[in-house]
């Protein structure tokens, strides 16, 4: 199981990412953890200065903008 965490204070941008990733992990059949992270402190663990930040198994993967759909697909 993926363990993805989305990184933002709930903007629509950080919305639509958390909405894209499970749209994209059940249509691929993928278990997925997903997990929304709105503390600015633990945010900034990651070094995330945009938003919103997607972190994948422990590794940041993406920040700032909406990631597509074939981007997604790649990390799970």
């Amino acid at each position: 199981m993926r363990e993805i965490k989305v990184l933002g204070t709930g903007c629509a941008n950080c919305r639509s990412t958390v909405r894209l990733i499970e749209e994209v992990a059940a249509e691929q059949g993928v278990a997925i953890r997903l997990t929304k992270v709105e503390d600015l402190r633990e945010i900034m663990q990651y070094g995330v200065m945009s938003t919103p930040g997607v972190v994948v198994d422990g590794q940041v993967v993406h920040a700032g903008g909406i990631p597509d759909r074939a981007r997604i697909a790649a990390w799970l």
